[in-house]
């Protein structure tokens, strides 16, 4: 008799622990939602994050407050949401660049964290300064090989994705280049308008509205619409580079409740259908989708998992 009292005993508290949490998801959200940005400000990722925001509050009366901490890649701020609660109070903007970042560099387990919302898909790309005598990519490939290995690509942090990108590039191309990282993509663009490097491996959506700038070559399998101009490195004679792509989105602490990653998951698919998101985005080149947990955290760990093989 008193086995089986302590075991209804237990069955009640499990039962009161199990309402009370559904009860807390229900309520969610009761206090603002911290949108952590790897990205220091004025950044492309910033300016999205800031933007999801922005058309997020149509549909909710959530706040959301965005917390720039930058740092090794994204390790920093990946190593700050790795400490907080799965309570959906923190969300973190991601991108591959941080799966590159974390199999090259961080002992990190991407399941860290629960992935989901993939929100764009945008191919990578060479860019170029109009105001040099390295426009095309024909132009690129002889000055890099009259540099014999000391010519100078640009973009952020060593070891992201642009980096792996480049180096993609190099190889499959058949010349050999340095690269140069840059605390943010802003500066490195920054330096490549100052004549510091020959390249800027990026999005072609960064040349928007900037015409000093030339998109040399993109990875993709056909041409963009937006950029009917931009040869694919696929018609330039280089197989291989056409899934070299960035994809953007959000993560929260894995652990975080069903009932919380279902109110995520609506005002995600209404931000995706959003005629403003539509207007920023697509006509940068970038293919708007909404991709759940399910599959966004299988992509995540093949992408990593590729990563990790490459590198041995």
């Amino acid at each position: 008799m008193k086995k089986l009292f302590i075991l209804l005993l237990i069955v009640t508290a499990a039962v009161v622990f199990a309402g009370g949490n559904k009860e807390a998801a229900s309520s969610f959200p009761e206090k603002p939602i911290k949108l952590v940005v790897y990205l220091a400000p004025g950044g492309a990722g910033d300016i999205l994050a800031r933007k999801f925001t922005d058309i997020a509050s149509k549909y909710t009366d959530a706040t959301f407050v965005v917390e720039n901490k930058p740092g090794a890649g994204g390790i920093v701020a990946m190593e700050y949401v790795a400490t907080t609660k799965p309570d959906g109070y923190t969300l973190m903007y991601m991108t591959k660049s941080n799966i590159a970042k974390i199999a090259s560099a961080s002992d990190m387990d991407p399941m860290t964290f629960d992935w989901i919302s993939l929100m764009q898909i945008d191919p990578e790309c060479v860019i170029t300064n109009n105001k040099t005598d390295v426009v095309t990519w024909e132009q690129v490939v002889a000055d890099a090989k009259a540099k014999n290995g000391n010519q100078l690509w640009l973009g952020p942090a060593a070891g992201g994705l642009d980096h792996v990108t480049a180096q993609a590039i190099w190889k499959k191309a058949g010349i050999t280049a340095k690269w140069v990282p840059f605390a943010s993509g802003g500066k490195a663009k920054a330096a490549l308008l100052g004549k510091q490097g020959a390249t800027y491996v990026g999005n072609p959506g960064e040349i928007i509205g900037k015409p000093d700038f030339s998109v040399a070559a993109i990875c993709n399998d056909k041409r963009l619409p937006q950029f009917p101009d931009v040869p694919t490195f696929k018609e330039l004679g280089i197989d291989g580079l056409e899934n070299e792509i960035i994809w953007r989105g959000f993560a929260v602490k894995a652990g975080t409740p069903d009932n919380i990653i279902a109110w995520y998951d609506d005002i995600f698919e209404k931000v995706t259908n959003d005629p403003d998101w539509k207007a920023t985005y697509e006509p940068q080149g970038n293919v708007l989708v909404h991709k759940t947990r399910d599959e966004f955290n299988k992509l995540v760990m093949d992408d990593y998992n590729a990563y990790k093989a490459a590198a041995k």
